[in-house]
């Protein structure tokens, strides 16, 4: 019998570091996904032949480092769908983490480790990456509260990328007071004097499934403003976030992997193989629709606050087809994630239950740097 559950945890400790006695996050505890470097540790991205052939770092990773030094211990190293690149959280080497909150289906991804172990209770604080939705995904799926930070805002050094285009730090916690404690810790700049007007996009909530909609059109404490968006440009971004994305996750790691894709799970190394035959002509064109539509959803958030489902469905269930189910799942919720993505905005998501009692997700974004003003808002709001 394993000492601690591989499908939650690549390394656990009681704790693996001590954090300062003293300090903002004294007494919390953070399950680290494995890609951020932790000093004397080797980051597996969730594959173990990566693992066995890498070197352990030298240092902490800042953000590591930073949630240390406020006090917080250092649980263990959480696992991870490999190198980051899925949704689901069903990681071929190490199965698929548990989902307290909705047995029997999926935990959500990539950052399923920390997520499922906060939802466990075996730490405080999950500490992940976001770069299509890798946060908001398993927030909603487990019920958990979850920040994809402003991309560039918070330091990315020693953390292992996918596509820095999109890669942002990200965290999830069970209640919106810590989640917003953490960012105290991570984020800099403090709350804005900007506008807090909710928004909606009625085309937007369409894209989600019915019960996710209403649960998210029935949550919202404030009469949103609706507004009409061009979202007939969805599917044309959504599709150049994911031709960008495989470009880019290949110049990180397609010299590694050239020779090794056999050590990667069906669905990862499916993505990782499209990843490789992109050229640089689609790459390009990929990113001139990208440079575009980051100008347009900014221009269009503006500085409000846009609520919307962080994911279109609840976490799938296991069993049978879950491989083709996922397929459809992942490109229904790209449609939605990519927004925040694109934009580089930041996203907090706010857990709701469905009217037949399963978790799903609210997101509020707004305008790059305004981190702070949706963790007060979260706050307040529940």
């Amino acid at each position: 019998m394993s000492r601690w559950d591989e499908r939650v945890w690549q390394l656990l400790g009681d704790p693996l570091l001590h954090g300062s006695p003293t300090g903002p996050l004294a007494g919390e505890s953070v399950a680290v996904k494995d890609l951020y470097d932790v000093a004397g540790l080797s980051v597996g991205a969730g594959n173990p032949a990566r693992l066995a052939a890498t070197t352990p770092a030298d240092a902490d990773a800042p953000v590591v480092a930073a949630l240390l030094a406020a006090g917080a211990s250092l649980r263990g190293i959480a696992q991870t769908d490999e190198f980051a690149y899925s949704l689901a959280g069903t990681n071929a080497h190490h199965g698929t983490p548990p989902n307290p909150a909705a047995p029997g289906r999926i935990s959500g991804g990539s950052s399923s480790g920390s997520a499922a172990a906060v939802a466990l209770g075996e730490a405080s604080i999950g500490l992940g990456t976001d770069t299509g939705g890798s946060i908001r995904v398993p927030a909603a799926y487990q019920g958990l509260f979850g920040i994809r930070t402003s991309h560039g805002l918070v330091a990315r050094d020693g953390v292992l990328p996918l596509a820095p285009s999109f890669d942002a730090v990200g965290w999830l916690t069970r209640d919106a007071d810590l989640l917003a404690r953490v960012g105290a810790v991570l984020v800099p700049g403090t709350t804005t004097s900007a506008d807090r007007r909710l928004v909606t996009v009625p085309a937007l909530l369409e894209l989600a499934d019915v019960e996710v909609a209403a649960a998210v059109a029935g949550w919202q404490p404030r009469t949103p403003r609706p507004r009409t968006w061009p979202v007939d440009e969805l599917a044309s971004w959504r599709d150049a976030f994911v031709t960008l994305q495989a470009w880019e996750a290949w110049q990180a790691h397609g010299g590694w992997l050239a020779d090794r894709l056999d050590t990667l799970g069906a669905d990862v190394r499916a993505r990782f193989e499209r990843a490789g035959a992109v050229g640089e002509e689609e790459a390009a064109t990929a990113r001139a629709v990208v440079v575009a539509a980051r100008e347009t959803i900014r221009a269009l958030v503006d500085d409000q606050v846009l609520v919307l489902p962080a994911a279109p469905t609840v976490a799938p269930l296991l069993g049978d087809g879950l491989a083709a189910r996922l397929q459809a799942t992942r490109e229904a919720t790209l449609a939605l994630t990519c927004v925040a993505s694109i934009g580089g905005l930041p996203a907090v998501t706010v857990p709701l239950r469905t009217s037949s009692g399963l978790p799903c997700g609210v997101c509020l974004l707004a305008a790059p740097g305004r981190d702070h003003d949706l963790l007060d808002l979260a706050r307040e709001l529940t």
